[in-house]
């Protein structure tokens, strides 16, 4: 089995605080980075005792330069580096056979979900596809289900989790956390964590062949809530998007790649309104 690997932070065992996952912090994030290193390391040993092979890693949070490659094994190959064009879901392919999420979280306004956010939460107040509220770990999935590759293992707090349960029945997912609204948690030590990682990883990749790819049927449709009216000013500006209310804008497509193409292009070409004129 060839693996892709997405991972996340704000999921690790133990974060509930930006400064734990934001790089520009010198105290809390370098160890943080290390448990979600590791939770990544223990994903990956358990996947190739149930038999995977070829690993990629692509590093999906905040700057996407948060791995730390002595804490991986020496053989895989990461993808690394900000303003990737299909951001957490960059290097996806029919060449895969499975997918694992680790270190995921709630998606923007879910109760308990711990630092929940949908991509950029200055920006995106809400997003959905076909009418389904999506969380990142759902439009990724739909990514990797266009290409035929099934998601094997969702790892991260327990609203993500249960979230992608009720879509996807046949993932394996690892709760390492509950939130206790959405800054504080009830966690797994990282070591426990890590350990429940390994053995779920194991049984992912054994359990492969009941995987079924999410997708969404076309025609699609996606519509995206902003935090502020003025970032919806800027998104609609793109051709192909039309305002139909203050903050919500709606694009469609008969492909998924054009819908998270112009997700990707809308939080970042609405963030850029962030800033005070």
């Amino acid at each position: 089995m060839r693996l892709y690997v997405s991972c996340d932070m704000e999921g690790t065992a133990g974060v509930c605080s930006w400064l734990q996952c934001d790089p520009s912090n010198v105290h809390e994030y370098p160890i943080y980075r290390r448990y979600m290193s590791q939770e990544v390391r223990a994903a990956i040993d358990g996947a190739r005792k149930g038999g995977a092979r070829d690993v990629v890693v692509n590093d999906s949070h905040w700057d996407m330069r948060n791995l730390l490659w002595d804490e991986l094994p020496a053989d895989v190959r990461v993808i690394s580096g900000a303003r990737k064009p299909f951001s957490m879901t960059q290097g996806l392919g029919t060449g895969f056979q499975g997918a694992f999420f680790t270190g995921y979280h709630a998606r923007v306004g879910d109760k308990d979900g711990v630092l929940a956010h949908t991509y950029t939460a200055e920006t995106i107040y809400n997003v959905r596809v076909n009418g389904v509220a999506c969380s990142e770990a759902l439009l990724n999935a739909a990514m990797a289900g266009y290409y035929g590759v099934p998601l094997l293992l969702v790892t991260g707090d327990r609203v993500v989790v249960e979230h992608i349960a009720e879509h996807m029945p046949w993932v394996t997912g690892v709760i390492v956390k509950d939130g206790i609204g959405h800054y504080s948690a009830n966690s797994l030590t990282p070591k426990a964590a890590q350990a429940a990682i390994r053995e779920a990883a194991t049984q992912a990749v054994r359990n492969a062949s009941k995987a079924t790819p999410f997708t969404f049927e076309p025609p699609l449709t996606l519509e995206i809530d902003t935090a502020r009216v003025e970032q919806a000013d800027f998104i609609e500006l793109m051709p192909g998007y039309q305002r139909i209310g203050g903050r919500t804008l709606r694009f469609e497509a008969h492909d998924y790649p054009s819908i998270f193409r112009a997700f990707v292009a809308a939080f970042r070409l609405g963030g850029t309104a962030n800033s005070r004129a």
